[in-house]
């Protein structure tokens, strides 16, 4: 970054700090729920397309299976292998040989990207307890992107530059749901198209990830003011302004710490710190 980014650092509300309290719980399951709904037409979207072409597929292979069918019964009645030759050159039978092998390969590849969304997707949703436990940050990432593919790729190409992390003691469910508040808040700062880079690596016993977008980016008072419970710049209907003061109150709770840069008309990037385990646990 250079010399005109400014740091925020800003202080959400005393009860989103205390993210075990019975409310603050309480908002961060409904914050998730919210963030699900609003994804859902996107992945019922994503699921929808490759259970279309299953499905054509699967008529498709229903017809050919009666051409086989009457192939095979022909054998029983035909007086000659020249008219069995006839019929099969009659139902394209070659074509059908060449097909089949195609159709049954992309069906079986719908059927893993549906398999692939419906996991990320209980990997992403799943309510836990508040116990914190060793876990893979990037399948949280990977997961999470997964779920929020389809509100991302009509607005910006995601580009990974994910280092080496060991495993990291953490909250999965609550630290998946930053990672969609991030994801999301980059995705709708931009307006047309644009670029998010996800990034990871490891500083001795500390590791991060960071989302920068290529978005409208914030002004400083902006900055001083994301992490207010209920403070949003966006339009009626797309934010409760919950979002980053959640996730600020999750990051508090695992011990870390969550830096923002930002310039107006250039992006934002915002890293989350986490130690790689969490004292005295």
């Amino acid at each position: 970054m250079t010399n005109n980014d400014t740091q925020a650092g800003s202080t959400p509300a005393n009860l989103l700090n205390q993210i075990d309290h019975p409310l603050a719980v309480h908002l961060l399951q409904t914050e998730k729920m919210a963030g699900i709904g609003q994804l859902a037409a996107g992945v019922a979207h994503e699921i929808n397309n490759p259970v279309g072409y299953v499905f054509s597929n699967l008529k498709t292979l229903a017809g050919y299976m009666q051409d086989m069918l009457k192939i095979i019964d022909a054998t029983d009645h035909v007086d000659s292998m020249s008219e069995l030759h006839q019929l099969k050159k009659a139902l394209d039978y070659d074509y059908i040989r060449q097909d089949v092998p195609a159709l049954l390969r992309e069906s079986e590849e719908g059927m893993d990207r549906i398999k692939h969304i419906i996991s990320a997707l209980k990997y992403f949703s799943h309510t836990d307890d508040d116990s914190f436990r060793l876990a893979d940050l990037h399948q949280s990432i990977e997961s999470t992107l997964t779920v929020a593919g389809n509100e991302i790729k009509y607005r910006a190409q995601v580009i990974k530059q994910f280092g080496v992390l060991p495993h990291v003691q953490f909250n999965v469910s609550q630290i998946n749901q930053v990672v969609m508040n991030l994801l999301i808040n980059a995705a709708q700062s931009i307006e047309n198209s644009g670029m998010i880079t996800l990034r990871t690596d490891q500083d001795g016993a500390w590791v991060w990830f960071e989302v920068e977008d290529t978005g409208c980016g914030m002004t400083p008072e902006v900055q001083q003011r994301i992490f207010e419970p209920f403070y949003t710049t966006k339009p009626v209907g797309q934010g409760t302004g919950m979002g980053l003061a959640l996730s600020y109150g999750i990051v508090q709770k695992h011990n870390g710490r969550i830096d923002v840069f930002s310039r107006v008309g250039h992006g934002t990037r915002i890293r989350v710190w986490l130690p790689v385990h969490q004292p005295n646990v």
